[in-house]
């Protein structure tokens, strides 16, 4: 792909990723189109469909997950730290509007693609590797992995519209707070 093709590609897709959160995904093709500064021809060169479109955002999705695992894993004193500081980005107001939006979706709508499998992966191993990280600096239970932090996430992040009004005001601390159920006993909680 051209150097330009792409980066209309990356405007769109993260022009979607914007506006899905803000009003949903079915939000018409030509606002996405304006928002990222584009001709609804060269969405639709990019894009056949909304199918296709919601898939990249989903993959967008998931691998600004997996690069912030490792952002945060670079940037913080030890692997709790770490995980704290990542649970807060994705509890962020606009990426739970996001993961909500495209947590109503068919599972294969955003799953259906190879790419997004190995995406998916690749996230999940990176934070399994903080998590056992945190689990062998002695800061994070043995007996919870990364399969209950993902559950965690996916309750507080995907479906904040099932939880009770003053969860949903805040889920971000909440799921902080379930997540301090997660230290070990002689750990510091996450701040």
């Amino acid at each position: 792909m051209r150097a330009d093709a792409r980066r209309n590609r990356d405007k769109i897709v993260e022009a979607a990723a914007e506006i899905v959160a803000e009003r949903g995904v079915h939000v018409p093709m030509e606002l996405i189109a304006r928002r990222a500064g584009v001709g609804v021809g060269t969405l639709y060169r990019r894009f056949p469909d909304r199918d296709a479109l919601i898939t990249a955002v989903g993959d967008h999705y998931v691998r600004a997950m997996a690069e912030v695992v490792d952002v945060t894993a670079r940037q913080s004193a030890d692997a709790w730290s770490a995980i704290g500081r990542f649970v807060a980005w994705a509890a962020a107001p606009g990426r739970v509007a996001l993961a909500s939006a495209l947590a109503v979706l068919p599972q294969e709508a955003t799953t259906g693609g190879a790419e997004f499998a190995e995406a998916r992966r690749e996230w999940m191993e990176r934070l399994d590797r903080l998590v056992r990280r945190a689990q062998a600096e002695g800061d994070m239970r043995t007996d919870a992995g990364v399969e209950e932090l993902i559950h965690l996430l996916a309750v507080f992040t995907c479906h904040p519209n099932g939880l009770p009004e003053p969860v949903a005001a805040d889920p971000g601390r909440y799921l902080r707070l379930m997540l301090d159920g997660m230290k070990a006993p002689s750990a510091d909680p996450i701040g």
